[in-house]
């Protein structure tokens, strides 16, 4: 009996260290993978990066991760030319596989979410130009913000030779083509003024494109939320860092 539980200590005990020698090595390999996500990604901040999975040392000398989940706040994506301020981009690598130097990792898939903010996202629509929708009559616009439920409301300015008029419209957003995309449920009321539906779905109707994601992940699903429109993202095959 006294040998068993001198064994059974001893058993406890190297487990522990196991366990503390694992957890150590997590937290180094996070710490790592975060440095060299922010250079290759050129991030401002350095992002969260969270490997999933125990043990983590088994899966090292593998050659390849369960999951890693990646949090990055701030990111700057491309839309068109310019940059687009992705607020939150979370995302979870699966089936992450690296080389022998540990210079290069590759992804099988990845699913994640991404939040641009109104405010954001009208700065990208305004750089449209103001439409003219009819002889001496433009529209733009000018506000976007949470419709209720899985609507987008877009304000939109119309100015005339004599009134200016400021209507809104509830819109659906979906990822059409690649991009977010809106269309109005119903044109704006602009009383007297009558205007062809074409002319003004060109200024209350947009398509933005949200491109250079981390590891060329790709949008997926598009829902209008309380503080922006939530952004889901997938890619297959991605190269993480290398």
């Amino acid at each position: 009996m006294r040998a068993l539980r001198i064994l059974l200590i001893f058993v406890v005990i190297v487990g522990g260290l196991f366990v503390i020698a694992d957890r150590v090595a997590v937290n180094f390999a996070e710490g790592k993978a975060a440095d060299k996500l922010r250079t290759s990604e050129g991030l401002a901040q350095t992002p969260d990066v969270n490997i999933k999975g125990f043990p983590f040392l088994t899966q090292v000398v593998g050659g390849s991760l369960d999951d890693v989940e990646i949090g990055i706040q701030d990111y700057d994506a491309k839309s068109g030319g310019d940059s687009i301020r992705i607020a939150d981009l979370n995302a979870e690598m699966h089936g992450v596989k690296f080389n022998s130097s540990y210079s290069s990792a590759t992804a099988d898939s990845a699913t994640g979410t991404a939040r641009i903010s109104y405010d954001e996202l009208l700065k990208a629509v305004k750089k449209q130009d103001v439409a003219q929708v009819a002889p001496g009559v433009t529209a733009e616009i000018v506000g976007l913000s949470y419709g209720g439920g899985d609507k987008v409301k877009v304000a939109v300015t119309v100015k005339t030779p004599v009134l200016t008029l400021h209507p809104t419209v509830l819109s659906a957003v979906k990822v059409t083509d690649g991009k977010v995309s809106a269309r109005a449920d119903n044109l704006p009321k602009t009383g007297a003024l009558d205007l062809a539906e074409g002319r003004i779905r060109a200024v209350t109707d947009f398509q933005q494109a949200i491109d250079n994601l981390p590891a060329g992940i790709k949008l997926d699903k598009v829902q209008a939320v309380k503080d922006g429109v939530e952004i889901t993202v997938k890619g297959s095959n991605l190269d993480l860092v290398g």
